[in-house]
């Protein structure tokens, strides 16, 4: 595997926003289908679900449940069309990395949980490029032997 996203990286493919136009970039020049895990999964779909929560709070906010019905069509399309493949991980091995890299960094950098499990993650699965918007989390990546390309 080359390439493990985040979900800032997902966000910009599947909704229209200022990161777009890099990540559909890089998108169309994959020839191997976008991995992921399960915990990217539940992160993806509960970032969506709280952002239609947002707009029901504040119209100015968030998006609508129309545009997140459409961002899970479109992922759920692109899985069943194997342009997303989910991969298995050993959660075990992941939160024993996750653990190494919060010991050696978050003092310094002050990185969150579900940063930390991505990288990792993507560390477990043998990724080269880490693909995030996340400037906080693109340096840890960095630090934990990963190259960010975006």
């Amino acid at each position: 595997m080359n390439d493990y996203p985040d979900t800032s990286f997902l966000c910009a493919v599947y909704r229209e926003q200022d990161n777009s136009p890099v990540a559909d970039a890089y998108r169309d020049q994959m020839t191997a289908p976008l991995c992921v895990s399960t915990l990217l999964v539940f992160e993806f779909r509960q970032a969506i679900r709280l952002q239609v929560w947002l707009n029901g709070q504040d119209k100015k906010k968030g998006y609508s449940q129309r545009e997140a019905d459409q961002m899970l069509t479109d992922w759920e399309s692109d899985i069943a069309a194997g342009h997303v493949a989910i991969v298995p991980t050993d959660a075990d091995a992941v939160l024993r990395m996750a653990e190494h890299l919060s010991d050696t960094h978050t003092a310094l950098t002050g990185n969150r949980t579900l940063d930390i499990l991505h990288i990792s993650t993507a560390k477990h699965l043998s990724a080269k490029n880490f693909l995030s918007f996340d400037a906080r989390q693109k340096k840890l990546a960095k630090a934990a032997g990963l190259k960010t390309p975006l």
